[in-house]
């Protein structure tokens, strides 16, 4: 399956040019996308999701309901051709010690992701933000610092990528956006060494979308290989999407109950089938067996007829004097059996010294 988690949206936008975009998307060969709503601090109060539902809803998330401002579109020949259709916010972080509500923002959206401008914004993504799933970055715009391979690394590690979206080059009339866009690449592969890169559009229209294939060819022109250019489009966005849907639907985030087999007809918890007084009465008697064959078998362990008390028991047999069975005679020891053939090892070391 093929991704491409970034189609900008905004309130202006017509249900009829949207439309239009996701068809072409999906004749272009992606499955999933993502509609993307781009907005800065202060954040609003009131946090809502105003991204109208078009398309089925992708499996690993549940069924949100629905905002009165924004009702789904499920007609049956406009859904036929729109692909799988997710909604995500990217939120512009200057200050990361402003609140953000990052939390509230991801619990109203299926997919959160941060824009950084300045330095201690990107560090504070790569490092400590657990909310986002991807750090998103205007490539055009001039950065006044430079992507350490340590933090972009430390942000790959834990499950957090860098989206790069070829749009902004595609759709730029400056040639100064584009070359920057063009250094701004090179050096976050050179940081990244090509692992944790998702590739997405962010085309304003159907005009600035391109192939899957146009994609890898254009990233390979400044060093990302064909495999990491096909992960940037299957594999890790999968993983985003994954990812963001377990923290939604799971237990804590970590627990997920997939499926739950069902019981035949007649059978009960913890047995099979009758009863419950049937299963009490055949469990006491296997219990009332079973002790008896526990005190029969201690009563066989104990050393000269002793009971559970420890105490002899009289048997005349016994006492009499060789009138009793050999096999009821109490069982020597390794200890007092060394003890009995002790003096008969001394007196036979004595003879052997005699003799000498």
């Amino acid at each position: 399956m093929l991704y491409d988690l970034n189609i900008p949206w905004t309130p202006q936008t017509s249900q009829f040019d949207l439309e239009r975009t996701l068809k072409f998307s999906h004749s272009l060969g992606y499955n999933v996308v993502a509609l993307n709503h781009t907005f800065g601090a202060p954040v609003p109060s009131q946090i809502n999701n105003p991204i109208p539902q078009l398309g089925p809803v992708h499996s690993s998330f549940p069924q949100y309901q629905q905002p009165s401002s924004a009702a789904a579109v499920t007609t049956n020949n406009a859904s036929s051709k729109i692909p799988t259709t997710l909604r995500r916010a990217t939120i512009t972080i200057s200050d990361p010690a402003v609140n953000h509500r990052l939390s509230s923002i991801a619990a109203a959206y299926d997919i959160l992701a941060c824009r950084p401008t300045t330095d201690k914004a990107f560090q504070a993504a790569c490092t400590t933000m657990s909310d986002i799933s991807l750090i998103s970055l205007d490539l055009t715009q001039y950065f006044p610092f430079h992507f350490k391979p340590k933090p972009c690394m430390a942000a790959v590690n834990r499950g957090v990528y860098f989206e790069i979206c070829y749009g902004q080059l595609t759709s730029s009339q400056d040639p100064r956006a584009r070359s920057v866009w063009v250094a701004n690449v090179i050096e976050l592969l050179r940081a990244t060494r090509g692992r944790g890169l998702v590739l997405s559009s962010e085309g304003k229209g159907s005009g600035f979308l391109r192939a899957p294939a146009d994609v890898v060819n254009l990233l390979a022109a400044w060093g990302l290989g064909p495999e990491k250019g096909l992960e940037g489009l299957g594999v890790l966005p999968r993983a985003v999407v994954v990812n963001e849907g377990l923290k939604r639907r799971a237990f804590k985030g970590v627990v997920d109950i997939v499926d739950v087999e069902g019981r035949a007809p007649g059978h009960e918890m913890g047995g099979e089938g009758g009863g419950n007084d049937s299963k009490d009465k055949g469990n006491d008697g296997g219990k009332q067996k079973n002790k008896g064959k526990k005190q029969q078998g201690q009563n066989q362990q104990q050393p000269g007829g002793k009971n559970e008390n420890g105490k002899r028991k009289h048997d005349g047999g016994n006492d009499q004097g060789g009138g009793g069975d050999q096999s009821s005679l109490p069982v020597m020891s390794k200890r007092q059996a060394k003890k009995v053939k002790l003096p008969e090892k001394k007196a036979a070391t004595a003879s052997t010294e005699n003799s000498r």
